[in-house]
């Protein structure tokens, strides 16, 4: 176990939440440096027991990481359609701001930093039969997608910095699903739980054809964890895919469908053919078994009863609001952002805002001359 606290960076977010409480389990002393985009209540389980750093990762500084045995950066925009709604901010978190704080975690003395990456780089898209098979940590990539191409930047530069003194980890994760207290709908399981719920059946694309590598959000922190532990020459500078399987789309929604049935949900599959869009890849996670000794313990079907059981419980049945979506969060925000920006608030008017100038100051002052 590292000594000093472990900051973790988005310890606020889907993967954040559920890392944070399995850190804090295992005996860690945790900071967390979040904007908080999701509001406070993902994080009221543990809000009293982290030290919490409500900041922008761009604007990390040695302060941030002072006392930190380790930093773990899950922070950064997490999927292709908020990175193309605003490439520049995509750059400037999953690329740029990943490397600062890589650098300034190396000069503050902090031993290990571990990056989230995405086995999205990997993807061949439906079609490319012939280069249809299993990739590892050593396969040549080539991205196209904006979120895929930062993340990949982001693992070059920081893996570079490994030396005798630090040692950068990434994870190369698939499709993250499960339960978190910051819920999201956006991702495939997830999303199917979300429509039985919601809708009683399934919503397959493109046949289901396409290979997705998956893996359960508790798993992807157990891994964390574990990467802390080890030492630092079986980490430094290493790439590690997390997945516990490969499936087309179609076998997860019968597998799916099976668990939600188990759980006393009735659900159809509800299968689109028209051609779309859609990443497909497989991915190799041997290396992470050979050298972390890390397996997955979460079945889809696990975590699919789990999900069932907290969505009721909790009463995260508002499938329609957008802070379940990432993208639609974001544009709802941006939407906010630019109609308070002439006032600085909605309805109540914080405390000692001067009225000068306001409409009800002049109508006042008029009242008072013509009086």
């Amino acid at each position: 176990m590292p000594s000093g606290k472990v900051l973790v960076v988005g310890g606020a977010g889907y993967v954040g939440c559920v890392l944070v409480e399995v850190l804090l389990e295992k005996g860690y002393s945790v900071r967390v440096l979040d904007r908080m985009f999701f509001g406070r209540e993902p994080a009221q389980g543990f809000e009293d027991r982290v030290e919490f750093v409500r900041e922008d990762m761009r604007e990390v500084s040695e302060e941030h990481v002072e006392d930190c045995g380790a930093v773990i950066n899950v922070g950064g925009l997490s999927n292709d359609p908020t990175a193309e709604f605003d490439p520049r901010a995509n750059q400037e978190l999953n690329h740029l701001a990943a490397v600062r704080l890589a650098e300034v975690a190396r000069q503050a003395g902090v031993p290990r930093l571990i990056f989230a990456s995405t086995a999205s780089i990997y993807d061949r898209g439906v079609g490319e039969e012939a280069r249809d098979v299993l990739l590892d940590e050593d396969s040549p990539v080539d991205p196209r997608a904006a979120y895929a191409t930062s993340k990949l930047a982001a693992e070059g530069d920081i893996l570079a910095m490994a030396g005798a003194d630090f040692a950068p980890v990434v994870f190369r994760k698939g499709t993250v699903f499960g339960f978190s207290p910051r819920m999201r709908y956006d991702l495939v399981v997830n999303a199917f739980v979300k429509d039985a719920l919601g809708t009683g059946r399934l919503n397959v694309f493109f046949g289901g054809e396409m290979w997705r590598p998956l893996i359960d959000v508790e798993d992807v922190a157990r891994a964390y964890v574990i990467a802390l532990d080890a030492e630092p020459d079986q980490v430094a500078g290493q790439v590690f895919n997390l997945s516990a399987g490969n499936f087309r789309i179609a076998e997860l929604a019968l597998r799916t469908q099976r668990a939600l049935g188990t759980a006393g949900v009735s659900a159809q599959v509800h299968v689109d053919y028209e051609n779309r869009l859609v990443r497909s890849y497989r991915i190799a996670s041997t290396k992470a078994e050979r050298v972390l000794g890390f397996s997955p313990r979460v079945t889809v079907e696990e975590s699919v009863a789990r999900m069932v059981r907290e969505v009721r419980s909790r009463g995260l049945t508002d499938f329609s609001h957008p802070r379940y979506y990432n993208i639609e969060w974001m544009k709802v925000l941006e939407e906010a952002t630019g109609i308070v920006r002439d006032h600085g608030y909605v309805l109540s008017r914080p405390a000692g805002m001067a009225q000068e100038g306001s409409g009800v100051s002049r109508i006042a002052d008029r009242t008072r001359r013509s009086g």
